[in-house]
């Protein structure tokens, strides 16, 4: 009788012992989060907000732009967790890539997801896609917070397929100039809300008139090279009247930018070029190349 409780002593002091290794393991690994954008959500709410249309060919988005400040703001709601990746969801004919959605895909820690287009230029399957790749990730502890920028009923059960498997799904919005652009149900399911407003986009955002229709038909565009010397050039002025502090601030961010230094080299820029760098993803990681690869090489 002694040998059989001393035996089960030893196990349950072997087991105890395994719980306390798995527990300190879980506390070393750091939280992760991922961004999930539903973009036929993004270019409605935003397109109406700011330029007063849904309809894509009549307004310019600068998806690069948008989605480093998505991570920038992420960054400072997640604090002390790091990033998984940005989910990109749109919709293509037959599943095949725009230009800009190549462009979207080429990006750091960006993964484009697409599903069809009907006839009716309306997405189809993207929620699907975005609740197998939310259960996944939540099934495998990929992530611990997801960040949803969506307004779909039909996105609920991609949230509690997550949030059956112990993740904490976040739900991001777009001001509406009037009512809900965001199904009650879902705003109902999420573990948080946040919604952005039109300051946040107007920087992203811009209706397109004739003279920038005509760009878009073959204008002059600077080359690469020139806007990546224009980026060096903003870069040496930032880093004469910052020093050498706000550099070392700066640096562990790569290749990311806060959004008030990204949007003043934007601004600084366009007026050097005398050109608009707004909806143009090549130029405007051209720009950010240059920036970083002078104060990088004063470090």
């Amino acid at each position: 009788m002694n040998d059989d409780l001393a035996s089960l002593n030893a196990r349950i002091d072997r087991t105890n012992e395994l719980l306390h290794r798995m527990l300190a393991e879980v506390a070393k690994t750091p939280s992760t989060h991922a961004i999930f954008v539903d973009a036929g959500y993004l270019y409605a709410a935003a397109g109406r907000l700011v330029a007063g249309t849904e309809d894509r060919r009549a307004f310019d988005l600068d998806a690069e732009g948008l989605i480093e400040s998505f991570i920038d703001t992420a960054r400072t709601i997640f604090a002390d967790s790091r990033l998984l990746r940005v989910y990109w969801y749109d919709g293509a004919r037959r599943r095949i890539h725009t230009a800009e959605q190549q462009s979207i895909a080429e990006l750091p820690d960006v993964k484009v997801r697409l599903g069809n287009l009907n006839a009716n230029n309306q997405q189809k399957g993207v929620d699907s896609l975005i609740r197998t790749d939310l259960e996944s990730l939540a099934r495998y502890r990929a992530l611990s917070d997801a960040a949803l920028l969506g307004g779909d009923e039909d996105l609920v059960s991609a949230v509690e397929a997550a949030q059956g498997y112990g993740a904490r799904v976040h739900l991001w919005g777009i001001e509406a100039p009037e009512g809900r652009n965001q199904a009650d149900p879902l705003l109902w399911e999420v573990d948080s809300q946040r919604s952005f407003d039109l300051d946040f986009f107007k920087p992203y955002v811009s209706r397109r008139t004739a003279a920038q229709a005509l760009d878009a038909t073959g204008a002059a565009r600077p080359a690469r090279e020139d806007v990546r010397f224009v980026g060096a050039q903003i870069a040496a002025k930032w880093l004469a009247a910052k020093g050498r502090g706000p550099l070392l601030e700066l640096l562990p961010g790569h290749p990311y930018l806060p959004g008030s230094v990204d949007q003043d080299l934007l601004v600084e820029a366009e007026g050097l070029l005398q050109y608009s760098l707004r909806g143009q993803a090549d130029l405007r990681r051209a720009l950010r190349d240059g920036f970083w690869e002078h104060l990088r090489a004063q470090y």
